[in-house]
């Protein structure tokens, strides 16, 4: 009954973040932690999981609708899988609590962001190419590396910062969830290795999320409009912050 429950949990949030261009970790991990699943053990490598498999699922719709910067991705892409396992290797040297209260300010930084910037339209015109891809590979690393610390896949800080590159909103969005791929099951890969599994949740969160990141990717192509995906993003990202936070706290 637990994993029917936490399945549909993750059902109505896979779409929510699928139109998000994330793979949706940063509230898969605290729902399991508050179902009572450990948050080291289980929480994170499933979120991980469930983080990739959000991306890709949405990724092939953009992917097909030609909203994805193939090409401006790579950078992104070969730094944050490199950085990934890093970060997920280190996971177990840091402590829970910290790890929640990292996981909060994190959360809490790319929300206020999103939100304040909600009502700025896109801008006109991208940052130069070389330096792009330079900040792109830079940055890509340290948030590769924090995804798989924080058991994320990232996207809570690619979008933002391809944002302030320049690129819409709906095509950060969506090439977002390309890159999200591969961070999430490198980091993924990374707890794999240290045996955490729980198979009856991985199977039944799996494929929920895998049926409505395809229904989210399609409602956010079709009727979403910029703004109203940076508000989202920013209130969802502050109420779980702030949920996570009272956990800890009081």
């Amino acid at each position: 009954m637990l994993v029917a429950i936490v399945t549909l949990v993750i059902l109505v949030l896979a779409f929510i973040f699928s139109m998000l261009g994330l793979g949706g970790a940063m509230l898969y991990i605290p729902v399991f932690h508050w179902f009572g699943y450990n948050f080291k053990t289980v929480a994170i490598p499933t979120g991980l999981l469930l983080n990739g498999l959000t991306a890709l699922s949405a990724a092939i719709y953009y992917l097909r609708a030609k909203m994805v910067d193939v090409k401006g991705s790579v950078p992104l892409v070969i730094t944050s899988f490199l950085g990934a396992p890093l970060g997920a290797y280190f996971t177990k040297m840091v402590p829970t609590r910290t790890l929640i209260l990292l996981f909060a300010i994190a959360m809490i930084f790319a929300g206020g962001r999103m939100l304040m910037t909600s009502r700025t339209a896109d801008k006109e015109h991208m940052m130069a190419p070389g330096l792009r891809y330079t900040l792109m590979a830079v940055g890509g690393f340290f948030i590769g590396f924090i995804a798989g610390l924080l058991g994320v896949g990232g996207g809570f800080l690619f979008v933002p910062m391809m944002i302030a590159m320049g690129y819409p909103t709906k095509k950060a969005a969506a090439t977002s969830a390309f890159v999200v791929i591969f961070s999430s099951f490198s980091g993924f890969a990374g707890h794999v290795a240290e045996g955490h599994f729980n198979w009856p949740l991985m199977i039944a969160t799996s494929i929920a999320v895998i049926i409505a990141s395809q229904i989210g990717a399609k409602v956010m192509k079709e009727k979403m409009k910029a703004r109203w995906i940076k508000q989202m993003f920013g209130i969802v990202l502050l109420a779980v912050a702030i949920k996570l936070l009272l956990k800890i706290y009081f």
